[in-house]
């Protein structure tokens, strides 16, 4: 089996040649310059996921190439954090020597943070029980005598093992102050935690003379609401994602913020509260009435799949729309909509995912 490998000598030309392909992709419009933002060429990820490969006696991990299906046994894994290529050595070797951790194992995922925290989820294509939790408890414990401060979550059918804790706490830092937040196993989370501090950075220079309130649409974990916050009098974030909401709840508590209200509400029924269309009990609950706001900003990091058509006309009612896109070929049909009524004054690119083709990409409009 081949082993995978990956050149992180050619960073700056892979960087030079997505900033061209951007350029061509928005050459219709009337752009600034780009802003660019660059990743750490290696260590960059502070996620990873492995199928496990059971090879006679020996075990270790495998990626697929997407479009062959050939496999690539990994032995290191240079985007990966530090941490997650220090424990990944040490943890396939351990489960190797075990037999009850280690049958029909076939995948390990690894979150990991900038301020040393790490979870670990094995997933099994079998029942896991009390024998399996004993000893997942003494990996555990080996594990923290060799420095690895880390949880772990086992995973089958219907079942889920958690030991302590399901979660990672990160700490990121944006314009000098420190933002606590909790990252759970399973759900969305920057995976460039880098890149993720320099696109706080970005949006709360973008919105630094923004006066009123800020509605947030897609706020996940409050990773945007939270260092945002210091630019408005009152943000209003929605979110669809029960455990992400939670999180959000969270980490609110944490950072000391006491003008973010987060609920639980998708884009598309924000966009009918607001037309008076669906009166939602979730608001009611809150204490929310949207007439006590005066959102003049919105902010919006939607799916790989945009915003749709309805959505984006409300936005344009907006002053000021600050879009964070994972996908700048659904970012454009939703720029048509919106540079009829606002022009485009911020551009930036966040290189979240080196040596891929995926492209993150920031824009502030205004209106006319």
């Amino acid at each position: 089996m081949q082993a995978f490998e990956v050149s992180t000598t050619d960073y700056q030309k892979q960087l030079e040649q997505k900033m061209q392909h951007l350029k061509e992709i928005f050459s219709s419009f009337t752009m600034p310059k780009l802003e660019v933002f660059e990743s750490p060429p290696q260590h960059y990820r502070m996620r990873a996921e492995f199928r496990v490969w059971h090879d006679s006696e020996d075990l270790y991990y495998i990626m697929f190439n997407k479009e062959t299906r050939q496999k690539y046994r990994v032995d290191q894994f240079p985007a990966a954090s530090k941490i997650i290529n220090k424990l990944m050595t040490i943890l396939i070797e351990t489960i190797k020597s075990n037999p009850v951790l280690r049958k029909k194992l076939f995948q390990i995922d690894f979150l990991s943070t900038l301020s040393g925290d790490i979870l670990v989820s094995l997933l099994y294509h079998r029942k896991i029980d009390d024998d399996w939790t004993q000893e997942a408890k003494k990996l555990r414990s080996f594990l923290h005598t060799q420095g690895f401060p880390l949880n772990i979550i086992g995973r089958a059918r219907k079942i889920k093992i958690v030991l302590d804790q399901d979660h990672v706490i990160e700490k990121l830092h944006v314009n000098g102050r420190e933002y606590i937040y909790q990252q759970v196993e399973n759900s969305f989370t920057q995976p460039n935690a880098k890149i993720a501090e320099k696109m706080l950075t970005w949006a709360v220079d973008c919105s630094k003379y923004s006066t009123g309130d800020l509605l947030e649409l897609y706020c996940g974990n409050g990773h945007f609401s939270l260092a945002l916050a210091q630019n408005f009098d009152k943000v209003l974030a929605t979110e669809v994602s029960k455990p992400s909401v939670r999180s959000a709840q969270y980490n609110i508590t944490a950072n000391k913020i006491t003008n973010v209200k987060i609920i639980r509400l998708s884009a598309a029924e924000m966009t009918e509260a607001f037309h008076g269309t669906r009166e939602f009990q979730r608001l009611k609950n809150a204490s929310v009435n949207l007439s006590d706001y005066n959102c003049q900003t919105i902010f919006v990091d939607p799916p790989r799949a945009g915003i749709d058509v309805e959505t984006c006309n409300m936005l344009k009612s907006y002053n000021h729309i600050l879009y964070i896109s994972c996908n700048p070929q659904t970012l454009l049909p939703n720029l048509e909509i919106f540079t009829k009524t606002h022009r485009v004054q911020r551009f930036a690119f966040f290189d979240q995912f080196p040596y891929t083709h995926h492209m993150e990409v920031g824009v502030m409009l205004e209106r006319r």
